[in-house]
């Protein structure tokens, strides 16, 4: 396989996780996903990393012990850990196989089998905190990936998370850590309600969480803007190893839980660049996971356009 080759993963359990009544996180989500993948020849040209359940001791490296023994207690129950939150007898194996292909998908990446990749997974991570699942999210799969890639000898990785709600628990997991640079556009306010511009990390971590909170009507323009004068600038004075994308695309003008009006050209536009940011500074290295986006339509077109770019 070539190393031009694009990465993807892919798992039948991740539409295992289903409430039992109407819920926006719901298993046509990734069946939009994965239309978008065929769409773009993924499936026939691409690399597929098969998703396996990570181990234990790689979930906690970016949760605690206690937090990880509470979700393995959830393994084939059901219920709810808030109003928005629920749980579905195989949400603990999607969420650990969701954490394990992503951490092999970024490992391809690293070795070189692939230049890019994309883990279509679920549920989402991105809210989920060091001790807390919330917001629809229980494992952190980019933060778990992130803490892998540092396991493994990365000096630096930067992670940029562009979903519109604020990725509280990767910067709840990293506002400490100076080599791991974390970069969220998103609206506000809007849940979960953190974000600030203010937030700009916590001790050694000072100087490397960045928050670009956007006004509700934010559009292409907005978000191309932030890019230009924030995020790449960010990246090229951080100069990480790795960049990993925290692929959220309910900031999409059809999305139902926001208010934003960015398109599947704006997603396409972010893409692009990354890419050309991985390029520079990093030999290209770029994976992408999939986190919010509720609308199927807006969904399956952004990924497709995002997997083209």
């Amino acid at each position: 396989m070539s190393a031009k080759a694009l990465a993807y993963v892919v798992d039948s359990v991740f539409e295992r996780h289903e409430a039992l009544g109407p819920h926006p996180e719901r298993p046509e989500r990734l069946q939009a996903v994965r239309a978008a993948l065929d769409r773009s020849g993924m499936f026939a040209s691409g690399l597929h990393v098969p998703a396996r359940e990570a181990d234990i001791a790689e979930i906690e490296l970016a949760h605690s012990p206690g937090y990880v023994a509470e979700l393995s207690r959830l393994a084939d129950k059901r219920g709810w850990i808030d109003g928005d939150t629920y749980y579905a007898p195989d949400t603990w194996r999607a969420a650990r196989k969701a954490a394990g292909g992503t951490i092999d998908l970024v490992s391809a990446v690293l070795r070189g089998e692939a230049s890019r990749g994309i883990a279509a997974v679920r549920p989402p991570g991105h809210h989920a905190e060091r001790d807390r699942a919330m917001g629809f999210c229980f494992v952190n799969h980019v933060a778990v990936a992130a803490s892998w890639a540092r396991a493994e000898g990365l000096s630096r990785v930067a992670i940029v998370d562009w979903d519109v709600h604020h990725g509280n628990g990767t910067q709840d997991i990293f506002e400490r850590d100076g080599q791991v640079l974390f970069v969220s556009t998103h609206q506000s306010p809007l849940y979960p309600g953190t974000g600030s511009p203010s937030e700009v990390g916590v001790g050694d971590g000072l100087g490397a969480n960045i928050n670009v909170a956007l006004p509700a009507g934010s559009d292409d323009a907005a978000y191309a803007a932030a890019f230009s004068e924030v995020v790449l600038p960010a990246l090229r004075q951080f100069r990480p190893e790795l960049i990993l994308v925290s692929a959220g695309f309910d900031a999409h003008a059809a999305d139902p839980l926001a208010n934003m009006e960015v398109t599947a050209d704006g997603f396409a536009a972010m893409a692009e660049d990354l890419a050309s940011a991985a390029d520079e500074l990093c030999g290209g290295k770029l994976a992408f996971v999939v986190e919010g986006g509720y609308d199927v339509g807006a969904l399956e077109e952004s990924v497709a356009r995002v997997v083209a770019a």
